[in-house]
Protein backbone atom coordinates (compact mmCIF):
# COMPACT_ATOMS: atom_id res chain seq x y z
CA UNK A 1 0.00 0.00 0.00
CA UNK A 2 1.62 3.47 -1.11
CA UNK A 3 0.42 6.29 1.12
CA UNK A 4 1.04 9.44 -0.96
CA UNK A 5 0.40 12.49 -2.27
CA UNK A 6 -2.25 12.72 -5.28
CA UNK A 7 -3.05 9.67 -7.14
CA UNK A 8 -0.63 7.17 -9.04
CA UNK A 9 -1.91 8.97 -12.67
CA UNK A 10 -1.57 12.21 -11.12
CA UNK A 11 1.18 12.52 -8.01
CA UNK A 12 1.02 15.58 -6.40
CA UNK A 13 4.71 15.71 -5.47
CA UNK A 14 7.65 14.67 -7.17
CA UNK A 15 8.79 12.36 -4.48
CA UNK A 16 5.31 10.49 -4.72
CA UNK A 17 6.26 10.56 -8.89
CA UNK A 18 9.11 9.17 -8.78
CA UNK A 19 7.97 6.52 -6.06
CA UNK A 20 5.00 5.30 -8.40
CA UNK A 21 7.48 5.05 -10.80
CA UNK A 22 10.00 2.82 -9.50
CA UNK A 23 7.30 1.05 -8.81
CA UNK A 24 5.56 0.12 -12.09
CA UNK A 25 9.15 -0.48 -13.49
CA UNK A 26 9.08 -3.14 -11.28
CA UNK A 27 5.81 -4.23 -11.91
CA UNK A 28 4.54 -3.98 -8.28
CA UNK A 29 0.96 -4.87 -7.15
CA UNK A 30 -0.09 -1.82 -5.17
CA UNK A 31 -3.00 0.49 -4.43
CA UNK A 32 -2.81 3.60 -2.99
CA UNK A 33 -3.87 6.32 -0.75
CA UNK A 34 -4.14 10.09 -1.59
CA UNK A 35 -3.57 11.75 1.97
CA UNK A 36 -4.48 15.06 0.38
CA UNK A 37 -8.00 13.55 0.64
CA UNK A 38 -7.86 12.59 4.66
CA UNK A 39 -6.18 14.89 6.67
CA UNK A 40 -7.12 12.88 9.82
CA UNK A 41 -5.03 9.56 8.16
CA UNK A 42 -2.27 11.99 6.75
CA UNK A 43 -1.50 13.23 10.13
CA UNK A 44 -2.01 10.43 12.26
CA UNK A 45 -0.12 7.99 9.89
CA UNK A 46 2.99 10.10 10.57
CA UNK A 47 2.07 9.34 14.46
CA UNK A 48 1.21 5.41 13.60
CA UNK A 49 4.71 4.98 11.61
CA UNK A 50 7.05 7.43 13.00
CA UNK A 51 7.66 8.69 9.75
CA UNK A 52 7.27 12.24 9.50
CA UNK A 53 7.35 12.17 5.89
CA UNK A 54 5.69 11.13 2.28
CA UNK A 55 5.29 9.06 0.11
CA UNK A 56 5.24 5.88 2.59
CA UNK A 57 5.83 2.37 0.94
CA UNK A 58 3.83 -0.59 3.21
CA UNK A 59 4.03 -4.46 2.16
CA UNK A 60 2.29 -7.05 4.02
CA UNK A 61 1.18 -3.99 6.55
CA UNK A 62 4.73 -3.19 7.73
CA UNK A 63 6.30 0.11 6.38
CA UNK A 64 9.24 -0.57 4.42
CA UNK A 65 9.81 3.02 4.00
CA UNK A 66 9.88 6.42 1.79
CA UNK A 67 11.27 6.88 -1.52
CA UNK A 68 15.26 6.93 -0.19
CA UNK A 69 14.66 3.69 1.21
CA UNK A 70 13.05 2.21 -1.73
CA UNK A 71 15.98 3.38 -4.00
CA UNK A 72 18.25 2.08 -2.16
CA UNK A 73 16.52 -1.15 -2.22
CA UNK A 74 15.86 -0.87 -5.79
CA UNK A 75 19.78 -0.47 -6.37
CA UNK A 76 20.32 -3.64 -4.28
CA UNK A 77 18.34 -5.82 -5.93
CA UNK A 78 16.13 -6.47 -3.18
CA UNK A 79 12.53 -4.37 -4.13
CA UNK A 80 12.34 -7.58 -6.49
CA UNK A 81 11.78 -9.77 -3.63
CA UNK A 82 9.70 -7.56 -1.33
CA UNK A 83 7.26 -6.26 -3.25
CA UNK A 84 4.76 -8.54 -4.62
CA UNK A 85 4.40 -8.45 -8.45
CA UNK A 86 1.11 -7.18 -10.60
CA UNK A 87 -0.31 -10.15 -12.45
CA UNK A 88 0.63 -9.87 -16.16
CA UNK A 89 -2.17 -8.62 -18.18
CA UNK A 90 -1.85 -12.39 -20.55
CA UNK A 91 -2.05 -14.32 -17.78
CA UNK A 92 -4.91 -11.88 -16.03
CA UNK A 93 -7.15 -12.46 -19.52
CA UNK A 94 -6.50 -16.23 -19.29
CA UNK A 95 -7.52 -16.40 -15.85
CA UNK A 96 -10.58 -14.44 -16.89
CA UNK A 97 -11.44 -16.57 -20.17
CA UNK A 98 -11.49 -19.64 -17.98
CA UNK A 99 -13.31 -18.24 -14.66
CA UNK A 100 -16.33 -20.42 -15.50
CA UNK A 101 -17.06 -22.66 -18.29
CA UNK A 102 -18.79 -20.52 -20.21
CA UNK A 103 -17.85 -16.64 -19.82
CA UNK A 104 -19.68 -13.90 -22.54
CA UNK A 105 -17.57 -10.25 -22.65
CA UNK A 106 -19.92 -7.67 -23.78
CA UNK A 107 -20.61 -4.07 -23.36
CA UNK A 108 -23.55 -2.95 -20.71
CA UNK A 109 -24.56 -5.92 -18.42
CA UNK A 110 -27.77 -8.68 -19.03
CA UNK A 111 -30.19 -6.40 -17.55
CA UNK A 112 -29.55 -3.55 -19.61
CA UNK A 113 -28.77 -5.56 -23.18
CA UNK A 114 -27.71 -3.27 -26.00
CA UNK A 115 -27.24 -3.49 -29.69
CA UNK A 116 -25.12 -5.69 -30.52
CA UNK A 117 -25.60 -8.09 -27.18
CA UNK A 118 -28.84 -8.85 -27.90
CA UNK A 119 -27.71 -12.23 -28.70
CA UNK A 120 -28.02 -12.89 -24.66
CA UNK A 121 -31.57 -13.97 -25.62
CA UNK A 122 -29.93 -16.99 -27.75
CA UNK A 123 -28.88 -18.21 -24.63
CA UNK A 124 -31.97 -19.43 -22.45
CA UNK A 125 -30.76 -22.69 -21.83
CA UNK A 126 -32.23 -24.15 -18.33
CA UNK A 127 -29.75 -24.82 -16.14
CA UNK A 128 -26.91 -23.20 -17.94
CA UNK A 129 -24.98 -20.62 -15.71
CA UNK A 130 -22.04 -18.17 -17.21
CA UNK A 131 -20.93 -15.42 -15.07
CA UNK A 132 -20.90 -11.93 -17.25
CA UNK A 133 -18.10 -9.64 -16.40
CA UNK A 134 -19.50 -6.26 -15.27
CA UNK A 135 -19.59 -3.15 -17.50
CA UNK A 136 -18.19 -1.59 -18.08
CA UNK A 137 -14.44 -3.82 -19.19
CA UNK A 138 -11.61 -2.30 -17.66
CA UNK A 139 -10.10 -0.76 -20.62
CA UNK A 140 -6.81 -2.78 -20.37
CA UNK A 141 -8.84 -5.88 -19.97
CA UNK A 142 -10.91 -4.76 -22.99
CA UNK A 143 -8.16 -3.67 -25.35
CA UNK A 144 -5.77 -6.55 -24.12
CA UNK A 145 -8.84 -9.68 -24.42
CA UNK A 146 -9.46 -7.81 -28.34
CA UNK A 147 -5.68 -8.75 -29.00
CA UNK A 148 -5.35 -11.91 -27.11
CA UNK A 149 -8.44 -13.43 -28.86
CA UNK A 150 -7.27 -11.66 -32.20
CA UNK A 151 -11.54 -10.95 -32.21
CA UNK A 152 -11.69 -7.36 -32.77
CA UNK A 153 -15.14 -6.59 -31.44
CA UNK A 154 -17.77 -7.28 -28.51
CA UNK A 155 -19.02 -9.73 -27.44
CA UNK A 156 -17.50 -12.48 -27.25
CA UNK A 157 -18.21 -15.72 -26.03
CA UNK A 158 -15.70 -18.43 -24.65
CA UNK A 159 -16.32 -21.98 -23.99
CA UNK A 160 -13.83 -24.07 -21.48
CA UNK A 161 -11.23 -20.99 -22.50
CA UNK A 162 -12.06 -21.59 -25.82
CA UNK A 163 -13.34 -18.25 -28.00
CA UNK A 164 -16.24 -19.41 -29.79
CA UNK A 165 -16.81 -15.80 -31.59
CA UNK A 166 -19.03 -13.20 -31.43
CA UNK A 167 -22.87 -12.46 -32.60
CA UNK A 168 -22.72 -13.74 -36.06
CA UNK A 169 -21.40 -17.25 -35.08
CA UNK A 170 -23.72 -17.63 -32.01
CA UNK A 171 -26.19 -16.68 -34.34
CA UNK A 172 -24.92 -19.30 -36.76
CA UNK A 173 -24.68 -21.67 -35.00
CA UNK A 174 -27.97 -21.58 -33.12
CA UNK A 175 -29.90 -21.49 -36.20
CA UNK A 176 -27.66 -24.82 -37.37
CA UNK A 177 -28.71 -26.43 -33.99
CA UNK A 178 -25.16 -26.12 -32.48
CA UNK A 179 -25.19 -23.96 -30.10
CA UNK A 180 -26.41 -25.73 -26.82
CA UNK A 181 -23.61 -28.53 -27.69
CA UNK A 182 -21.03 -26.05 -27.96
CA UNK A 183 -22.26 -24.20 -25.22
CA UNK A 184 -21.73 -27.56 -23.01
CA UNK A 185 -18.13 -28.13 -24.09
CA UNK A 186 -19.47 -31.14 -26.60
CA UNK A 187 -17.41 -29.88 -29.40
Amino acid sequence: MLFMKGSPKEPRCGFSRQMVEILNKHSVAFSSFDVFSDEEVRQGLKSFSNWPTYPQLYVKGELLGGLDIVKELEASGELDTICPKAQKLEDRLKSLINKAPVMLFMKGNKQEVTEPCRFISLLPFPGLKFPIPSSPLVFQVRQGLKSFSNWPTYPQLYVKGELVGGLDIVKELKESGELLPVLKGEN
